[in-house]
Formats: structure tokens, C-alpha cells, sequence
């Protein structure tokens, strides 16, 4: 079993056309995976029987010729996706018992191209965290463990995600990353996460959080593995209206080009207070890979950096509070009775929704509220056209941009719980591209003192996901990334 479990996708696919192994066979493995590691609380709900069915289905395409770019490979998909005839509760108690009748655009589009669905795996709840502590599933746990053994976040909000794919409990997994909740995590758990361009991949049957920030994306354990699975789920979708009708370029093909020519900016802003000295040395190190390999470093600026996070911290609850709303106990979920309609809907909401969902709607419609709208809301607007203009700007010297993902690394399960504020600041790298609706990958990079991975993020012009990958891969290489977690399946 533990053979299957080390095949990246890209080998997984080789090895099932060449009849080397079954697609039951591999997702039998990872069903055997999720059971050991079931103690990292990764998935909310393990679909056994419909892995098999898909698997079986898989095989027979397999033999005929007609097998799609993930034919046979298992995929974990993130609790905030609708997934026809399985429960979809965005992890949050409010959506108990929902069990949707379609399926949305992205694991459709994985499912046609052969995918198998192993289950729904757990994230913070409606995606508001960054660390998987907000679920009412309990956090997900990371497969990496602190030097004292300790157990470790994953990052989130699709925590569950990332840890399912370093823990060889999933080949690929989906994520949604609204503020950096694909790239946080990846960095965490020393996998690669890519958040595509804002419209790349539909949003349609994705539980919303903020409508204007929220995009879909692949983590993998390769760069390779997630040049596959984005080509596989993205595309442009006519019942989304945010949807982009964009081609997308051949990203396999974008694995080769290399980076000699290219121009990488630096910004000067991504310096900042509390960043780990060994972050700060693992970027500098980064600019050395891609300088070595043919590109120029260029020292940029993106001056409106330090107001991202105020500004995001407004907008995102803001949408949150209107897309909430929705979650009244009148049509499915949870519904607490009561003597008025009134008192049903608080009722329902206070026992359904969690601390941090609360705490957010209650910033959300007091941003919106009348005589603070302007003050606070539009503003906050505002300041997302500057952020965005400080990128446009800099793209017009430069290819990309290569910054950190994150200023630590992983931090204790049940460490930053009660600090809201400083939970916000994991994402204060990451936050800018969803402003600006920019592509943006994470990948590992390199250790730190205590054995913890530590990522890279590139970041890139909108819809060139292409020369994320091609940046990527180079890095990849010579970081030659091999480590392994403790709490991996079929051993580290």
C-alpha cells in the first residue's frame, strides 16, 4: 500500500495506463490511508463506497482509451464544495443535515475528467479562519509535529486539505482561498497550493464567504501534480456570472519553459515585523534559486501593502454578513424552534453558527450599517483600488513576484484560539492577490530550526497561472523539497 501512497499524480497516471495497478486498487489505498491517519481529524466524511463505484468506473475507461486527465486518481474535496447526494455542511453546525442535489462546477469538472471522490474534508467553518480551529467538525491537525511533539495546525481555512495531502490521505484535495486559505496552508504543511486568478474557476455550488474574494484551487504534493489537477477544474462556467471566459494555456507544457529571461520583482514592503529570521533566509534564498537559473531579481514597491489587511478585514466580513443571511433555519440546516419567527432566527443562528462566523457577521453589518458604510466600507474600497493599481504598476516592469507565503511557520494546536487579531496577521502575505484577484502559488521551500516546512509564494499577472508554474518548477528543483511528516501514511 505504501508503494501507491508515494506515487505523485503525474506517476499514479503513468502506472494505471500501463495496467502497473487498478484505480480500485489506488483508492482502496488511500481509503486504508484516511482510516491510519484518522487521528489528524482531516476528513468530515469518508464516501468508501462511492470511491470504488468511481474507481471501477475509472478502470473500465482506462481499458477503452478513454480516460480523462485524473481518470482513477483519488481526490479529497474541501467541506465548502456542494457534492450531489453526499452532505455538504461548510463544516459549521447551521448546515446539519444538508445534503445538496447538484454538484458544483469545479468537482463536476474533476469527477468528468475522472476523478475519484474520497470524502469531504474538514476546514474552518464557512472558511472563516486560518488555522482549521473554527470547525464543528473540531480542528484538523497537521501530519507535521512541533519539536516537542506537539500538535500543529494546518493552516487554514483549508487546513484539512492541506494536511489530507501531506499525510498521503488524499492525492489531490481541493481548497478555497479567500485571504490565503489555499497558500497558508500549503506553506504549513510543505505542500503546493495555487490560488487561481479571480474568475478561473467557477464558484458556482461553493458555499460562499466573501463573493469578491473567494476562488477555488488544487493542492498537490508536486508543482507538476498541481499543473494537472488546475487544468483539469478550471474553466469558464455560463452559471457563474463572475466566471472568466479565458482559455487556458497548456500548463503541463508551461512545467519546461524555465525562468531565464525572466524579470522577478522583490517588494520591500514584504519586510515586516514578527517575520521569522528564517523566513527572511529562506527569501533571499529563493531569489538566489531564480537568479542562478536565468532570471533578474527587481527590487519593487507595492506601497499600499501595509493597509491590506485593515481593508480586507472590512470587505470580507461585509459580504460575509450579506451571504450569511441566508442561513435563517426557514429552508434547510438547523432550525431551533421557538414562540416568534423572530426568535426562531436567533435562536438558530446563535446555536448554529460559531464564535469566529459571529464575530465577523457582527463586523460585517456594522461596516454596512447606516453612517458607517462611507467610513468604513467604501473606503476600505478605495483602498483595494490602490492595492490593486500598486500591482498593475509593478507588472509592467516585472514578470512576477516572489515573496513569502507566511511569517512563521506552524504554531500550536489551540495556541492563538482566543486571539482573533493575531490569527488575522498569518495572512498579512497572502491577503493582496485576493484584493488585487491575482494568481498566486505556495510551495515548500526548506525547513526550519524545529524540522517545520517553510513556503515560497510567487505571485503573478492575472490569468498567467502558466508562469507561476514555470517559476515553480524551477524553484522546486532546487529546493529539492524531500522531507516527510511524522504522522504521513505507510511512514515517513
Amino acid at each position: 500500500m505504501s508503494d501507491l501512497l508515494s506515487l505523485s499524480a503525474v506517476e499514479a497516471r503513468a502506472a494505471l495506463d500501463k495496467g502497473e495497478t487498478s484505480a480500485v486498487e489506488l483508492a482502496d489505498a488511500y481509503l486504508g490511508a484516511i482510516e491510519e491517519t484518522s487521528a489528524l481529524n482531516n476528513y468530515v466524511a469518508v464516501t468508501a463506497d462511492k470511491a470504488r463505484e468511481m474507481a471501477a468506473a475509472s478502470d473500465a475507461k482506462i481499458k477503452t482509451g478513454e480516460a480523462g486527465l485524473l481518470e482513477g486518481l483519488p481526490v479529497g474535496v474541501k467541506d465548502l464544495f456542494c457534492t450531489k447526494g453526499v452532505a455538504s455542511t461548510a463544516c459549521s453546525r447551521i448546515l446539519e443535515g444538508f445534503t445538496p442535489t447538484y454538484e458544483s462546477t469545479v468537482t463536476a469538472n474533476l469527477w468528468r475528467e475522472g476523478g475519484v471522490m474520497l470524502g469531504k474534508i474538514n476546514c474552518d467553518e464557512f472558511a472563516m479562519g486560518s488555522a482549521n480551529e473554527t470547525s464543528a467538525f473540531g480542528p484538523a491537525v497537521n501530519p507535521w509535529k512541533g519539536s516537542d511533539g506537539v500538535d500543529l495546525v494546518p493552516g487554514g481555512s483549508s487546513g484539512g486539505s492541506a494536511s489530507a495531502v501531506a499525510a498521503h490521505s488524499a492525492l489531490l484535495a481541493t481548497g478555497t482561498d479567500t485571504g490565503g486559505s489555499i497558500r497558508q496552508p500549503a506553506a504549513f504543511c510543505g505542500v503546493v497550493g495555487m490560488k487561481p486568478t479571480y474568475g478561473r474557476c467557477s464558484r458556482w455550488g461553493i458555499v460562499a464567504f466573501a463573493s469578491s474574494l473567494d476562488q477555488a484551487g488544487p493542492f498537490t504534493r508536486d508543482v507538476a501534480d498541481n499543473a494537472l489537477m488546475m487544468q483539469a477544474m478550471a474553466g469558464h462556467d455560463p452559471k457563474d456570472s463572475t466566471s472568466a471566459n479565458e482559455a487556458m494555456p497548456d500548463l503541463m507544457a508551461a512545467l519546461d519553459a524555465g525562468v531565464k529571461g525572466m524579470k522577478i520583482g522583490v517588494p520591500s514592503e514584504y519586510v515586516m515585523d514578527g517575520m521569522d529570521d528564517e523566513v527572511v533566509a529562506l527569501w533571499q534564498q529563493g531569489q538566489a534559486w531564480l537568479r542562478d537559473a536565468g532570471a533578474e531579481l527587481v527590487e519593487i514597491s507595492l506601497p499600499h501593502t501595509k493597509y491590506a489587511l485593515p481593508a480586507y478585514y472590512i470587505i470580507a466580513p461585509a459580504e460575509a454578513s450579506s451571504n450569511l443571511a441566508r442561513y435563517d433555519g426557514v429552508r434547510y440546516g438547523l432550525r431551533v424552534e421557538a414562540e416568534s419567527l423572530d426568535e426562531m432566527y436567533g435562536a438558530t443562528r446563535a446555536a448554529g453558527f460559531g464564535d469566529e462566523v459571529q464575530r465577523r457577521i457582527m463586523i460585517g453589518t456594522y461596516v454596512l450599517s447606516a453612517g458607517y458604510y462611507d467610513a468604513y466600507y467604501l473606503k476600505a474600497q478605495k483602498v483595494r483600488r490602490l492595492i490593486k493599481q500598486d500591482f498593475d504598476t509593478a507588472f509592467q516592469s516585472v514578470d512576477a513576484i516572489l515573496t513569502p507565503a507566511t511569517p512563521t511557520a506552524a504554531f500550536a494546536v489551540g495556541r492563538k484560539v482566543d486571539d482573533p487579531v493575531t490569527n488575522y496577521l498569518n495572512d498579512v502575505f497572502t491577503v493582496p492577490a485576493n484584493l488585487a484577484g491575482l494568481p498566486g502559488m505556495a510551495l515548500p521551500g526548506g525547513l526550519n530550526k524545529d524540522g517545520l516546512p517553510l513556503g515560497l509564494q510567487i505571485l503573478g499577472r492575472p490569468f498567467d497561472e502558466a508562469s507561476l508554474y514555470s517559476i515553480g518548477r524551477v524553484i522546486e528543483d532546487a529546493a529539492n523539497f524531500t522531507a516527510a511528516p511524522s504522522g504521513r501514511a505507510g511512514g515517513a
